[in-house]
């Protein structure tokens, strides 16, 4: 029997539509810094890409990238006003290995935070330039301005993030092996591990969002920050299971189960030391995660 017409769209585009979307959520997610708002943008595409006259589309990924890209900012002006009233510091949705494996791109969490200081067109620039490798052709076309100006949106958030990035990226064994060692002296307030494995110039960020508890103001410097993690350790002693050590937004770090529920921790390691604690605690936050048991096998 015959499928209805409508059937036979819904099918078309569905089937050209399913190859794009892990691109199109890399897209809106490098701009939201949310999953579920990245999520949300792109399934909006796919109703718009649904209605549009997709014969007459020459180019599908171009087309729906520059779909994606416009919602996107359209949903980043409403999130800055949100992340005004935001309880505490703002870290963006971890996204976990395997799926952060998949990127293939190098943004990691620092660099996402450094995105965060840009106008929402330096950042589309910057991000469809340099991490999507789109002409600044597109671009205008997508953020409707001339060439000229993408170029030079692009060149001013390049100028922005370009000490986000590591000058000595570490290898992923030997992030993984110093998280690990930090997960230990962390949760055992071991003060002699913990001050060495920490730079003296070390930042402290917890996003709890009000929803529990975490600190409300980065910790700066290894001496406060030594003080705040021996003071938790000392506090709640044996309540932290380790559940899994892999890459969280590209950088080395864990999940772990705490006593009032998970959280994620990412560390930014320079010549071996950290100089960056990230911790996820909200747990909006973390709906998306897949969590494993404890005691299962690493994810990564």
């Amino acid at each position: 029997m015959p499928r209805p017409p409508e059937q036979i769209t819904a099918d078309d585009a569905a089937a050209s539509f399913a190859p794009l979307r892990p691109r199109l959520v890399r897209v809106a997610y490098r701009m939201l810094g949310s999953v579920a708002e990245a999520e949300d943008v792109v399934q909006d595409a796919y109703l718009r890409w649904h209605r549009t006259d997709r014969a007459a589309v020459r180019d599908a990924a171009g087309f729906l990238t520059q779909v994606v890209t416009r919602l996107s900012l359209d949903v980043l002006k409403s999130a800055r006003v949100k992340r005004e009233t935001y309880v505490g510091p703002w870290l963006p949705e971890p996204l976990i290995a395997p799926e952060a494996e998949e990127e293939g791109d190098d943004i990691t969490l620092t660099l996402m935070l450094a995105l965060e200081r840009l106008s929402p067109l330096e950042r589309a620039a910057f991000l469809l330039h340099d991490v999507f490798g789109l002409p600044f052709d597109d671009i205008a076309r997508t953020l409707d301005r001339d060439p000229a100006a993408c170029r030079q949106l692009a060149t001013r958030a390049r100028g922005h993030v370009r000490a986000a990035r590591p000058r000595f990226p570490v290898s992923e064994e030997r992030g993984l092996a110093i998280a690990g060692a930090f997960f230990e002296a962390s949760r055992s307030g071991d003060l002699a591990g913990l001050t060495a494995l920490l730079a003296d110039d070390v930042v402290f960020t917890g996003d709890g969002g009000g929803k529990r508890l975490a600190a409300l103001n980065p910790i700066h410097g290894a001496a406060r920050v030594l003080r705040f993690l021996v003071g938790v350790a000392r506090k709640k002693p044996g309540t932290s299971t380790l559940l899994a050590m892999q890459s969280i937004d590209g950088l080395p770090g864990f999940l772990s189960q705490e006593r009032d529920g998970p959280q994620t921790t990412a560390l930014a390691i320079e010549d071996g030391r950290i100089v960056a604690i990230y911790v996820v605690r909200n747990p909006d936050k973390l709906r998306h995660l897949r969590l494993p048991a404890s005691g299962s096998a690493p994810l990564h």
